[in-house]
Formats: structure tokens, sequence, C-alpha cells
């Protein structure tokens, strides 16, 4: 079952964003202008380098990026812009690099934001108009800064935007131990690269503290120091009005009317949050604002969503999927400020990559992306918690067998030293789920009898029944291929105490089936191939890179091995409980 916390790491660690070199630009084009100050409201002054292109004329639309990274990281971003005529300044946030302030990961920067773009807009290089670049953190600033409305911003273009409450610091309120790896990677004024990137060490970390079943409250001590905002993120278990402050309200998000293209993948790491703000922003805004924002959705992973790659997790995609992003950016600055045409790649509002098939598709609305959704239902002839004998899904109707069940006992810690030494970024690795084998249920389709386009959003309605007052779940959808080769598509985590909603707990106080509904899948697009099948796992979540319920019903972030409690779960799927996969079927 933990290959499925492939992507789970993955929208973990992907709120971080670090930079990749673009290939080389003509620095003989671009004049840089070294620890330029910009005065916030509040006194505090942030540290800017500024690139402008060489000889520049006449005032231009100008950009920055807003990073906790060192701006010195988005230094070839920079000179690249500029010398396509576009000023661009890489600033380091409040507290970072040559920033002064203190560091308040997200929250000081929606008004630090606004300030920058006032400040730029009245600088002589601009015409007044101004944009924002940058993905992860950068992505998420930018929807902060728009919420602050200032009046020079005219554009946005967030990509891989994280979404306070939704992907980070937890998803769906099951939280991770990467957040203290990625505070120390923020941590003072200078960058700790190689801290952070030391996986193995981070790795060692987590296998210890999970084997010895340590409470996650306790994650702040690793280190030492006060680390108060990891104690502020570990107070909030559930989404409340404190996450709320941190993304635009719904009054904020039905004034936006400025154009937005926001970028995303189907393995981002923070793929989530950036289809919250999407869907909430088109579910609000104006028919204006909605004409407005465009989307695309391309094959990559985090890093790959400012600099795309050809091979992804153990996948190869075509070379349609290598589109030139920081070009696509120009265009569409050029576009949005400055009268230039609409970028050749947006031919609709909905640009989505069709793995398999290795090409682009378009759609009028993310909806338009799925023809149909089909529930395939569930069913087995015996216990269906083996990989080689395992239960069917069917189109045709519910199932008729009794009902599957496992056992999840949260002080079996075997799978630890597996899997401290796999890659968690594959996607085509399934040593883990055939290693959980009798801990967890699997399903199979039929092989499908020609290629089949799988786009948009699953969906997993299950009756299931626990001796315990809370469990963890994971739902993971594959392909397998007709070779017995795995690729991991979608997956989605359910606390059985949010079951109702993120916002308000609720123990399960009978064993009687309650239906768990699994509707937060990440978007994917793929053509299933001729004679794959769809195999589905449903199983606990029992990884060293996530936070551990252990079942007793307490504040799941203070227990301990010492709480833990093995449950029985039962999955039942007969015509009084027809449990379904829901396929969302593309385009003919």
């Amino acid at each position: 079952m933990k290959a499925a916390l492939v992507l789970g790491v993955a929208l973990a660690a992907g709120f971080a964003q670090v930079a990749a070199a673009e290939a080389p630009t003509d620095a003989s084009k671009v004049e840089m202008r070294w620890g330029e100050r910009i005065p916030l409201r509040d006194g505090v002054k942030l540290s800017a380098t500024v690139y402008l292109p060489k000889g520049q004329a006449a005032p231009a639309p100008c950009i920055f990026t807003l990073t906790p990274y060192i701006a010195q990281s988005y230094h070839d971003r920079g000179v690249y812009f500029a010398a396509h005529g576009l000023p661009f300044l890489t600033v380091d946030v409040r507290g970072r690099g040559n920033s002064e302030g203190e560091f308040r990961p997200l929250i000081q920067e929606a008004k630090d934001g606004h300030d920058v773009v006032e400040w730029l807009a009245k600088q002589p290089y601009c015409n007044g108009k101004v944009s924002m670049w940058g993905g992860s953190y950068a992505g998420y600033n930018q929807w902060a800064t728009a919420k602050e409305a200032p009046p020079h911003l005219a554009t946005i273009v967030p990509v891989a935007s994280p979404y306070p409450g939704a992907d980070f610091p937890s998803r769906n309120n099951i939280s991770y131990p990467y957040l203290m790896q990625w505070l120390t990677f923020t941590d003072g004024k200078a960058s700790q690269g190689n801290i952070f990137g030391d996986s193995a060490f981070w790795a060692s970390i987590a296998r210890e503290r999970f084997e010895k079943g340590e409470a996650f409250s306790t994650l702040p001590r690793i280190f030492g120091g006060e680390q108060k905002t990891l104690v502020e993120w570990i107070s909030h278990p559930a989404v409340d009005a404190w996450y709320d402050s941190y993304a635009p309200t719904p009054e904020q998000f039905r004034a936006f009317d400025m154009p937005i293209l926001s970028i995303t993948g189907s393995y981002d790491g923070d793929q989530p949050g950036a289809f919250e703000f999407y869907k909430t922003h088109m579910k609000l805004g104006s028919e204006k604002a909605r004409a407005n924002h465009y989307l695309i959705v391309g094959p990559w992973d985090h890093a790959g969503t400012r600099t795309p790659q050809a091979k992804v997790g153990g996948l190869t995609f075509g070379p349609a999927s290598l589109v030139d992003l920081p070009k696509l950016h120009v265009e569409w600055y050029n576009w949005t400020m400055a009268g230039g045409a609409k970028p050749d790649f947006l031919q609709k509002r909905v640009a989505y990559y069709v793995m398999g098939a290795e090409r682009w598709r378009y759609a009028d609305t993310l909806e338009g992306v799925t023809a149909e959704e089909k529930p395939f239902f569930l069913d087995s002839t015996a216990n269906a918690n083996r990989v080689m004998a395992s239960g069917s899904l069917s189109p045709v109707s519910a199932g008729k067998g009794s009902a599957d069940s496992y056992v999840y006992d949260p002080r079996d810690v075997s799978g630890a030293a597996l899997e401290a030494d796999l890659d968690p970024s594959l996607l085509t690795d399934q040593t883990l789920v055939l290693a959980a084998d009798g801990k967890q249920l699997v399903y199979h389709s039929t092989p499908f009898d020609k290629p089949t386009e799988v786009s948009g959003f699953f969906r997993l309605s299950a009756w299931i029944s626990i001796d315990r007052p809370d469990t963890d779940f994971q739902a993971s959808v594959y392909e397998i291929t007709p070779d017995g080769g795995s690729i991991l598509l979608t997956n989605d985590i359910l606390r059985a105490r949010y079951r109702e909603s993120l916002r308000e707990a609720k123990l399960v106080t009978s064993k009687a089936p309650l239906r768990y509904d699994f509707n937060r899948f990440t978007f994917v697009s793929r053509q299933i191939a001729k004679g794959s099948r769809l195999r589905l796992v449903v199983g606990p979540i029992n990884s060293i890179n996530t936070q551990k319920n252990y079942n007793s019903g307490g504040v799941v972030a203070d227990e301990t091995m010492a709480d833990a409690r093995p449950v029985t779960v039962k999955l039942l799927h007969d015509k009084a409980h027809p449990s379904a996969l829901y396929i969302p079927f593309g385009q003919p």
C-alpha cells in the first residue's frame, strides 16, 4: 500500500521550489542593479536584484518574483526576461536573504507583495503595469498579493500554488514530517540547500521517529529552538478560520477580474492547491473573470511546472510535453500588458496533456475535459486483500460478494527499512504495494479492449465499517500494463473523523458501515493502453513520510506508540452498500 504514497510524498515535498537553469541567454542585452532597497509600509526594506533590458528606450511592463529561497536562485530567469524586453526583479521576502525583518511563512506576503507592486509601478523603467512570476511559494504569494488588490497589478501567473489547508501544511488534515525539513531550508537569512537536499539524512530521521512511535507534536524538538511556525501549524489540525486568513475571501475572489494563467502538472506536488485556487475562482468569479482565467495541466512534477523534463518518476513523455514555459510567460505578459498577440499555445481556456497518447488537448472548461463519469463497482468472491487474488471493478452492476477486510496495526513498522531505501519519486515502482500484501484491499478491472483516455478526477464511494473511533485511509489508482508494469495515476487520503467535513471532527461511534466519499483525488489525464487494467488499492497510511494515526481517537499529533490500537476495516460492496470507483473517461 505504501507505494501509493509516492504521490503523497510528492505532495508534501512540493512546497519547495528549486530553480533550474535556463538555456544560456545573451547577457550582453541585460543591465543588472544589485542591492535595490524596497521600502514597505512598516519601514522594513526588502532587497531586490533588478534586471533591465540594456538600452531600454521607454518604460515597460515589469515583473517580479518574491521568494524565500534567496533571490540569486533566479538569476537565470532575471537575465532571460530582461533579455526579452521585460524588466524583472528578484526580491527576497521579509526576513530572508538580504531583506530586513522576520520571516513568517505565508502570513506576511499579501501586504508585502502589494507594497512591492506599488513601489515598482512608480519606477522610471516601469510603465505602471506590474505582474509576478514564480511557482510553489512564489505561486501562492501571487494569489496572496492579488487579494490585497494593488491598483497596478495587471495580471498574475501562479504556478504550482499551494493552498493553505488544502495541501500545505497538511493534505486533507493529514500532515507530514517534511514540514521540519522545509522550515530548516528557509530558516535564517542564508540558504540551507545542502541540508534540505540530503534526502537520506531526512529519511533516516523520519524512519527513527516512525519506528519509535514518537508523537508528531514533538517534531519541533528535533533541532532545538522555539520553532514557533511549526508549533503554530501543528496546533491547527483541521481547516479553520486561521487557514482561511491565508487565502482570498469569497468577496476577494469575486473581485478578481485581471487575466490569470494557472499552471500545474499531473504529478505536481502542489496540484491540490493549484486546483483549489482555480476552482474557487471559477466558482465565485464573474463571467468576465472566468473568461480571462486560463489553465495548463502538463504531465510534469513540481519542478517541471517551471522547467519541463521528458522523464518524470520513471515515465518518459513525448516531445510535445517540453513546452517552452519561459517563452510562454513572455508571450502572456506581452499579450496582457503590452497589446501583443495571444499566445498560440492557449487555443482554449484549458490545456491538458494526455500521457500515453503524448499530445495536448483543449477544452473550454475544466468540466469539459471529462466526457463521462462512469461507476465501476467493487466486488469479490473471496477476501480481496491480495494483489494476485484481488477483487474486481465492474461497470455492470453493484457487487454481490461479502465484505472484504484488512487489519491495520499501527505497531507494525516492518516496512520502514524498505521504504527508507526506495526513491519516493518513482511512479512505476510497486515494491511497497506488493510488500503490503494482505494488509490492504486490491481490485482490478478487466483489460481494456482498446486505448481509452481517462481525463479528470476519479472519485471513490465506499461503504466501510471500522471498530475503532478513527483511522486513516488511502485510495490509489494505477494502470497495470499487459506486461505487469505499474503506473500510479492518482490518489486520495482521508481521515475517518473528517469523513463529513475537513472543518469538523466526528469520531466513529458505531461499527455499522458508513459511506466514505473520496472526492479529492488529484487530476490525471492518460490514455490507458489496450490490454491494460486499472488497479484500485484501498488501505491504511503507515508511512515514515506521513503523520501517523494510532486509531485511539485522541489528538492525533499527541498520540504515540503507547496509544496504538489495531483496527479491523471492512469494505462492503453488496446491493445495499454499492461501493464504486467513478472513472472520468475523456472526450472521444
